[in-house]
């Protein structure tokens, strides 16, 4: 679900309504007062504080000249496979991996 941003044509106040993504109509009708509230577009929210920004770029930057090497298998518990069931009788005679 997305988040959507609205602002309302009689009192001016902005909404938030949540649609699947693609799916968010052009106008909802305001909590308020009843009326048109226009769907507006704003910045994503992508924020994050300083603190989070400055560990993600220093494993960036040490990612770079040291990348990060698996030593060892995960747990059998992490590497247990459910298996898919095909959808139709032609996947069936496809290869296994």
């Amino acid at each position: 679900m997305t988040t959507y941003e609205y602002r309302c044509d009689g009192d001016g106040v902005y909404l938030e309504a949540r649609f699947p993504f693609g799916a968010a109509p052009k106008s909802i009708t305001c909590e308020r007062c009843g009326g048109q509230a226009h769907r507006v577009f704003s910045r994503p929210m992508l924020q994050s504080s300083r603190r989070d920004l400055a560990r993600m770029l220093d494993r960036a930057e040490k990612t770079r000249s040291d990348p990060e090497i698996v030593t060892s298998l995960p747990p059998l518990d992490a590497r247990k496979r459910t298996p898919v069931l095909p959808l139709t009788p032609t996947m069936k005679r496809l290869p296994r991996p």
